[in-house]
């Protein structure tokens, strides 16, 4: 018999999403216009990222950040790598968390939660396998388990398994927990890029396992 979600679950988590989210946005504001001019004259005039990512079910909606690369293309008209877009202002703006910001916009629009799994790139969705795949039972997440628990610093696969445990532990006391360590990772600025890459390398699906040799 499938287990009847808390109410905290079904409706706790979106009343303190919505009482933490509009004061912060709020408060938000000023710091968001600032760095609005900055980035623009960084970037050439845009300030603001936005895409379409897959939020609860696989549902999209507009994703928003602070748009911290460039858009430098090479002589062909591609794109130059990551860390040849990220300057410094935009390495600083990533490293702080000020770039995720815009998101409690998406909160209180009800596209994610203060607390969940990221919302990843709409490609990915037929990547997963179907455990991973569950990390869309829920809203996704300004941060996440994955995220106190090593961000980009660890694996694709390490931090699928990270979001489904939070889908089977989703909790009042959990999300309180994550959104403390959050503070703490953010202060300390940890586990921002992947080791020996300025972002996070693109995820291309988990290879099946290897089946066992023959006794």
């Amino acid at each position: 018999m499938t287990q009847r979600p808390s109410w905290y679950a079904r409706s706790g988590k979106r009343l303190l999403d919505v009482a933490v989210a509009t004061p912060l946005l709020v408060l938000a504001l000023p710091i968001l216009a600032v760095l609005a001019v900055l980035l623009a004259r960084q970037n050439g005039g845009h300030w603001l990222f936005h895409q379409p990512r897959p939020g609860r079910h696989g549902q999209l909606f507009p994703f928003y950040k602070l748009q911290t690369m460039t858009n430098q293309l090479d002589a062909q008209g591609q794109l130059l790598p990551d860390a040849e877009r990220l300057p410094r202002l935009g390495r600083w703006v990533r490293a702080t968390s000020l770039d995720e910001l815009p998101q409690l916009w998406n909160v209180l629009r009800g596209d994610i939660s203060l607390v969940g799994p990221r919302p990843l790139l709409a490609q990915y969705l037929p990547l997963y396998s179907p455990e991973q795949a569950r990390r869309h039972e829920v809203r996704p997440g300004i941060t996440g388990w994955a995220q106190v628990n090593g961000r980009n610093a660890i694996s694709w696969e390490q931090k699928f398994a990270y979001d489904v445990w939070y889908v089977e532990h989703l909790s009042f006391g959990l999300d309180m927990r994550i959104l403390l360590r959050t503070v703490g990772r953010v202060l300390g600025a940890h586990d921002i890029a992947a080791p020996g890459q300025a972002t996070m390398e693109a995820f291309r699906g988990t290879p099946p396992a290897s089946p066992s040799s023959p006794s």
